[in-house]
């Protein structure tokens, strides 16, 4: 009786260890996708540069799909930020690596009152596919200038990050249309209407 118990103990475990033809109940864990490295050039940003290494350090923080890293060389940039007059303007991505995006960085905003960190990683949220929702609150980097040059908030809220992280999640070995939509965004200043 003790031999065949031995028996079973170990004949028991190597059956079990075997495939018998019965589908699984578990799902098969799905396998990484893997992140998505976009290169920018920053070398036409003038005193942009400290607002566009925080901002694209936000980002990088709140995501895990993509990342965003200074190129080796302006040539070689998957996406440029520029220094301009005007309203900030980006390309509405999302841009994936031998894209060509460009951001302007508009001094009119700044004039205006808005904070250059929350200006520089709003307009890299539009490279990363996000749209404008000047509705939102201040918690949301793309509300914008929706709630007024108080809100400084950098930082994309969860959802945002959610859905940049969807918006890369079949890395780059996926076919991505080639955008060239351009997001004007004119931070102007709420004004109150006069009252007689």
């Amino acid at each position: 009786m003790n031999k065949r118990t031995v028996a079973m103990a170990v004949l028991i475990p190597a059956l079990l260890g075997t495939t018998c033809g019965v589908a699984s109940a578990q799902p098969a864990p799905k396998a990484a996708s893997s992140v998505v490295t976009l290169t920018y050039d920053a070398s036409r940003a003038g005193q942009w540069a400290s607002a566009i290494t925080q901002g694209v350090q936000n980002w990088n923080d709140a995501v895990h799909n993509v990342q965003l890293v200074p190129a080796t060389s302006a040539g070689s940039a998957d996406y440029v930020y520029v220094a301009t007059s005007g309203w900030p303007e980006t390309t509405l991505g999302p841009i994936f690596p031998g894209g060509s995006g460009e951001v302007e960085l508009g001094q009119e905003a700044v004039d205006e009152g808005y904070d250059v960190t929350r200006i520089a990683a709003h307009e890299t949220g539009h490279i990363l596919g996000l749209p404008d929702d000047y509705s939102g609150p201040c918690s949301e980097l793309m509300s914008g200038h929706g709630p007024g040059t108080s809100c400084t908030n950098a930082l994309p809220s969860a959802a945002e990050a959610a859905q940049v992280d969807e918006n890369y999640a079949d890395g780059s070995d996926a076919v991505h249309p080639n955008h060239h939509q351009t997001v004007v965004d004119v931070w102007t200043a709420p004004t109150l209407a006069a009252t007689r």
